[in-house]
């Protein structure tokens, strides 16, 4: 069976077609189109809803069921979002697998569970990030000096070859979140593993020039504040900064690691997230930054035709705001003011240790 792979835009919408399967972007969730990043989705990332509801696939895709070796059938279609990452390489495995053996089985359900932990930030801090499948293949993807179409191929073509391989090991009966022996002696593994080990030389030359900040945020579940250690940095050169800095408790003043990152890529990009352990969100963080995008716009007679996403869908619950897709034409001091502003707003009084 031939695979055709498209690659989108982060945010881009798409209804269902014939023969095609779109997975970790299109806007909605229902058979031939699933995705989470709206609000009415479930909170579970693309691979646990096609492990969750694996009709999304084979109800759409009942030509392709059973038939992965038939050379008659017409190509399958798979569009995922560009610069694919953990969720979308599981989510298309997983889809590829499902057509082949028409069901969910053990094996899936937990390559499943693991991309939901990943997909959402909650990898524990007690894992061994050096021997854990999300940073051994974000080392594999790191680094590469391509155009975006070869990146985006070489991604999906290295991603699709891990999950055969993390499948394989969990048939044969290993732990796949943190087992160093699974990827010993197979040298591009470890490989990945030695350039994890040693990005966190390249996360504290990030820390070196960061700017440290404390600041409370609004709880997750209630009312009140939280006061958290947040980090700016610009142009990151750790490809496991957040993971690091989550962890880096001797360094943040409150000794939890710093919870708050703001993430800024050349002067287009800006990431601001929150770690989901900590309990807090970023809600009405999202609406200050657009409302200051769009005065910002209408004064230079720009169109702003995507706001910023604000991590508005239940699996995120406002823990992320990211630029628009055509860039921001706001400054990263423009953004740390609006993040200030935000924070001085809420109730003191309610603040919890």
């Amino acid at each position: 069976m031939e695979v055709i792979y498209e690659f989108v835009p982060y945010g881009e919408e798409f209804d269902p077609q014939p023969r095609t399967i779109v997975l970790d972007v299109g806007m909605k969730t229902v058979p031939g189109v699933i995705d989470h990043h709206h609000p009415e989705a479930e909170p579970e990332c693309t691979a646990s809803l096609i492990a969750k509801h694996p009709d999304l696939v084979l109800g759409h895709l009942s030509e392709f069921r059973g038939l992965p070796g038939d050379t008659s059938l017409p190509p399958l279609r798979i569009i995922t979002h560009r610069l694919p990452d953990f969720d979308s390489v599981a989510s298309v495995f997983l889809t590829l697998k499902l057509l082949e053996i028409g069901e969910i089985n053990p094996y899936m359900e937990r390559i499943a569970r693991y991309t939901r932990l990943v997909d959402s930030a909650s990898l524990p801090r007690d894992i061994e990030l050096s021997s854990t499948p999300y940073s051994i293949l974000r080392a594999l993807f790191s680094g590469a000096k391509k155009e975006e179409a070869e990146i985006n191929r070489g991604r999906i073509e290295e991603g699709l070859k891990f999950m055969r391989f993390l499948y394989a090991r969990l048939e044969e009966g290993y732990e796949i979140e943190d087992n160093r022996r699974l990827f010993s002696g197979i040298d591009r593994y470890e490989r990945a593993m030695r350039k994890v080990e040693s990005d966190y030389f390249q996360y504290l030359d990030d820390f070196a020039r960061a700017e440290r900040i404390v600041l409370d945020l609004p709880l997750s579940e209630g009312t009140g504040s939280r006061r958290v250690d947040g980090l700016v940095v610009q142009n990151p050169s750790s490809f496991l900064l957040k993971e690091w800095a989550r962890r880096d408790l001797d360094r943040s003043s409150l000794g939890k690691g710093f919870s708050l990152l703001v993430t800024g890529f050349g002067d287009k990009r800006y990431i601001i997230g929150v770690d989901p352990a900590m309990g807090v969100n970023l809600r009405g963080l999202g609406s200050l930054i657009n409302r200051k995008e769009g005065e910002r716009r209408a004064s230079s007679g720009k169109p702003f035709a995507h706001p910023w996403y604000e991590g508005n869908c239940p699996f995120f619950d406002y823990r992320i705001i990211d630029s628009p897709q055509d860039g921001t034409a706001l400054e990263l001091k423009d953004v740390i003011d609006c993040l200030w502003d935000f924070s001085r707003h809420l109730s003191q009084a309610n603040r919890k240790p």
